[in-house]
């Protein structure tokens, strides 16, 4: 009967240890945490990436979370940050390149809150700002593209000249395939369907035949234009080989919200570091999609190798990368 007794007390120990290692635990600095971005979580893309951060986030620390759509002016983000403030919040996400004007203007009026975005400058202690060295990832979607083209042509639908991975998408082609020509036009805005499609028109009747539309907000129409018309395309950011795996030949990833489970982890340790940091394949954050059945086997087993050279000594197979 003792033994029984002393069986059921261990058990009951090892159901409560376990109970506590299976939930939610957090005993670190971070409170509750607020998301803003400047469109919707809805896209399927960018922001879509966002929100499932945050719930990493809510499911790992056990803390509450926050998020606010539209806030593309400092008004409405000025309002949202003071709302975030009186609900306790201490780590906020500004999803986009445009919350670092935001928050550096607005940090050293919240000293207890640390500001995230990204792909900007981050200039006060409490910011932070997260930026992808897409460069390589361009490159090796540049890669694909130059290796399944029938025409020799292919184009890059980006949305701003200053994104690393045009010219890694450049070279990757021309390093595939020394005869491609690549094509190369600017949306000037992340989500501007229409001028993203009318440049598409553009490039089809100039012979593309892959397409990169690299701007979160337009990309999956582009890609349903290039399956209506039996072409390829290259995903952006997310997987996107659901939207047709005899269209969409690989994907460039950005693991958005990965990262943003791996920034609350080093904010609740106190190890967030301020100013701008920048992530690549060898943090896991960034890699290739699921390749399409039309990619041949060698050719993935060849971009594979060179993706995990990459990772091992960040080199590219080019002059001075």
């Amino acid at each position: 009967m003792k033994k029984l007794i002393v069986r059921f007390g261990i058990v009951l120990l090892c159901l409560f240890t376990l109970s506590a290692c299976g939930q939610p635990l957090n005993t670190g600095k971070l409170q509750k945490v607020g998301l803003l971005v400047p469109e919707t979580i809805n896209d399927q893309v960018w922001g879509t990436k966002g929100y499932k951060g945050m719930l990493k986030i809510q499911s790992r620390f056990d803390v509450d979370v926050y998020y606010k759509e539209g806030m593309n002016s400092l008004a409405v983000v000025e309002r949202a940050v003071k709302e975030f403030e009186q609900k306790g919040v201490n780590l906020i996400f500004g999803h986009g390149n445009e919350y670092a004007e935001y928050f550096n203007l607005l940090a050293k009026e919240y000293p207890k809150i640390h500001f995230v975005c990204f792909n900007g400058d981050a200039a006060e202690k409490n910011t932070t700002s997260l930026n992808f060295d897409a460069y390589a990832m361009g490159f090796f979607g540049g890669m694909v593209a130059g290796h399944m083209t029938k025409t020799n042509r292919v184009g890059m639908i980006a949305a701003y000249e200053w994104q690393p991975e045009i010219e890694g998408f450049y070279e990757g082609a021309l390093y595939e395939n020394e005869d491609v020509k690549v094509d190369i036009q600017y949306v000037l805005h992340w989500d501007d369907d229409k001028g993203a499609l009318a440049i598409f028109e553009d490039m089809l009747a100039d012979g593309v035949d892959v397409f990169y539309p690299a701007g979160d907000g337009y990309n999956v129409p582009v890609i349903e234009k290039v399956k209506e018309n039996g072409l390829f395309a290259i995903g952006y950011i997310s997987d996107q080989s659901d939207l047709g795996e005899s269209t969409v030949l690989t994907s460039t990833i950005q693991h958005v919200d990965t990262l943003y489970e791996l920034v609350a982890d080093e904010f609740n340790r106190g190890r967030l570091e301020s100013g701008n940091l920048t992530f690549d394949f060898q943090d896991d954050v960034i890699t290739l999609g699921q390749f399409s059945p039309l990619v041949d086997k060698a050719f993935e087993k060849k971009i594979n190798e060179l993706i995990n050279t990459y990772k091992k000594d960040g080199k590219l197979p080019i002059k001075g990368k």
